[in-house]
């Protein structure tokens, strides 16, 4: 055999396909017993396969220069002509996320035929006991029978989502053969909130509002959801991959409104009216009688001081939490960290010092934005590997 990848998700298919196109015979092994599960599930069923402004500045790395020449030499717009000539009918929901009007599934048979139409073979339930290096590349033992290829692509994920069989097997693999593996943790995850606070918001439990986090000089501008367990939506899981424990992070639940300034307007007009009301006008009720709550203790706006009216803006846009915590892979999306890219090819994806191996996907070092981003590394990175091995 040619070429060996393991891992049967979105880089490893695609990688397959593309060997397979350059008339290598290609294996693709999975210890799951479907293809491309993570495909399947994403989105909502729906699969936000790509994003449309996919750009290495969209991705976490230690080495950021690494992803720009797999993703430049195969962008989105190459993987989004593969979706319309497979006919496959999508939108565009916000900030360039692209999703199918079907089924996620649409995404995952059009990967299967790919690896047919290229001859390559697909053998599910077949999980890896051993590799041997040898004089001609690789020799693994499977639970179903020895194979002996050239060239081996690990393309197994990280850790997210274990229900799903997500392991740190590829991480295993790298440091095997001398890789060096950046240290890995949840991302684009959900994070939680010491009890005390996580008392005081459990009325809030459900209420999502459009608001800025912000970590340091990174921000984000999208939906916020308060849970049983602390914060959620995708501004949360877009700063969760930047947050540290120990950190604090800053939200603006009304970007870009002068609530200061709306309240004294409102006071001056009818200073009898409660601050809840007011603030009715600009985040979701619950949210706003919390905070009217907390910060005006049943007092109208006639009542308050300009140094009173100063603590609801900043309860508004200049909220500040020390999470205590993530929900760890279990919910994460990604995993941050993985085979270091220093030891990679940034053309080809091959182990610098071990030719023959090659890493892809979320296995290595580089992880996307919530919107589409790390299925479009998946793309790239496969690509690019399929075209060397």
């Amino acid at each position: 055999m040619d070429v060996v990848v393991i891992g049967a998700g979105a880089a490893g298919m695609m990688c397959a396909i593309e060997a397979g196109r350059r008339g290598r015979r290609v294996v693709v092994i999975d210890h799951a017993r479907a293809p491309g599960e993570k495909i399947r599930i994403s989105g909502g069923g729906r699969c936000n396969f790509t994003n449309r402004d996919a750009g290495p500045r969209n991705f976490l790395t230690s080495n950021p220069g690494f992803p720009i020449s797999a993703l430049k030499r195969f962008s989105a717009q190459d993987f989004i002509r593969r979706i319309e000539a497979r006919g496959i009918a999508y939108h565009e929901k916000t900030l360039g996320q692209l999703f199918c009007d079907g089924s996620s599934r649409q995404v995952v048979d059009m990967l299967t035929e790919g690896l047919r139409e290229a001859g390559a073979e697909l053998r599910l339930a077949t999980s890896v006991i051993g590799i041997d290096r040898t004089a001609d590349g690789f020799e693994l033992a499977t639970t179903n029978g020895a194979l002996a290829c050239s060239s081996l692509v690990i393309a197994t994920g990280g850790k997210s989502i274990p229900k799903m069989g997500a392991t740190g097997f590829g991480y295993e693999i790298a440091e095997r053969f001398g890789l060096k593996v950046q240290p890995t943790r949840p991302g684009l995850v959900p994070l939680t909130l010491e009890p005390g606070l996580l008392t005081r918001l459990a009325p809030l439990a459900g209420v999502s509002v459009e608001a800025r986090v912000r970590h340091g000089k990174t921000s984000f501008d999208e939906g916020l959801l308060f849970t049983h367990r602390g914060l959620s939506g995708p501004a949360i899981l877009q700063i969760s991959s930047y947050w540290r424990e120990g950190e604090e992070i800053e939200i603006a639940m009304a970007p870009g409104t002068d609530v200061f300034a709306q309240l004294r307007a409102a006071r001056a007009a009818n200073g009898r009216q409660a601050p809840s009301t007011l603030l009715a006008g600009i985040l979701p009720k619950r949210l706003a009688q919390a905070i009217a709550e907390q910060e005006a203790d049943g007092r109208n706006l006639a009542d308050l001081s300009d140094k009173a009216l100063r603590r609801i803006e900043a309860a508004v846009n200049g909220w500040r939490i020390k999470p205590v915590g993530s929900e760890g892979y279990r919910t994460a999306e990604v995993t941050l960290g993985g085979v270091d890219t220093t030891g990679l090819d940034s053309r080809s994806m091959q182990a610098r010092d071990v030719p023959g191996l090659y890493f892809i996907g979320e296995v290595v070092d580089v992880t996307g934005w919530l919107g589409g981003y790390n299925f479009q590394w998946a793309w790239s990175s496969g690509w690019a590997a399929g075209q060397a091995v």
